[in-house]
């Protein structure tokens, strides 16, 4: 797994292949990220404590040819040109590696190369949580989850399903850090990734981690402790299809 490079620079260096294999890079092709509302990116789910929801992340949405891929950024920002000048972005902020993720996403629905690029709505992503815990369960029974990321219906579902003293959750946002939620202490996840990796048998990875540079390093903790790992999320589509990455997103849409 560790040739030296970043995953979103070897996706980079694969995705560059496909586009110019395809005769994608010169055509004039208008590529137009922009953040989404709330209600566009996820409709109107009943529980309203998504980090979307309460303004701590946006969806960035790509379109190239019609086809729509979507990352998640606390960095949105709107671009409009063509691939050619998606493929120069430096990718050493949030801002540019979610614009380049996205169109990334768009650019492999278009040719049918990934599926779910585009985020479930409306009271889907609370069935989407239950059905990731379900599907952990089911593959590997009554084990140690560390989640990567809060999201609130993801942590609930796994709590319910596999107990409290099993879960560890860590995330970045400074106001989720050291409260409990559903009877688990929110670690930081700027100290305390290698603790959640070392004590879980299985990392579940928001997608997130690609556009806000720590999936590298969480992926190494990972190997380090030869520890089971699915990503989750829309976000990440386009980097695990590539790379061959475990990922999960039960009810992600194809536009």
């Amino acid at each position: 797994m560790n040739t030296g490079k970043s995953l979103l620079l070897q996706s980079k260096e694969r995705l560059e292949k496909i586009i110019e294999e395809h005769d994608l890079m010169d055509a004039e092709i208008s590529v137009l990220a922009k953040p989404l509302t709330p209600e566009e990116a996820i409709g109107t789910p009943g529980r309203r404590d998504f980090p979307i929801i309460e303004g701590k992340e946006r969806m960035i949405e790509a379109q190239v040819l019609g086809a729509k891929g979507q990352s998640f950024t606390d960095s949105p920002g709107d671009f409009i040109g063509r691939l050619a000048d998606v493929m120069e972005l430096p990718l050493t902020d949030n801002k540019n590696r979610a614009i380049f993720v996205a169109a990334m996403n768009a650019v492999l629905r278009y040719l049918n190369l990934v599926s779910g690029t585009v985020h479930c709505k409306d009271m889907e992503p609370e069935k989407c949580a239950p059905e990731i815990a379900d599907y952990i369960f089911s593959k590997y029974g009554k084990i140690k989850v560390g989640l990567v990321g809060l999201n609130p219906a993801i942590a609930e579902a796994l709590v319910e399903k596999f107990g409290a003293k099993n879960i560890f959750n860590t995330d970045l946002n400074r106001e989720n850090i050291g409260k409990k939620k559903f009877g688990i202490t929110i670690l930081d996840g700027r100290t305390d990734t290698e603790k959640l990796v070392k004590n879980s048998e299985l990392v579940l990875i928001t997608g997130t981690t690609i556009v806000n540079g720590t999936i590298d390093y969480i992926m190494e903790l990972v190997e380090k402790y030869g520890r089971k790992y699915i990503i989750y999320g829309v976000t990440s589509a386009g980097v695990c299809q590539l790379l061959g990455l475990n990922r999960i997103c039960p009810f992600a849409r194809d536009e």
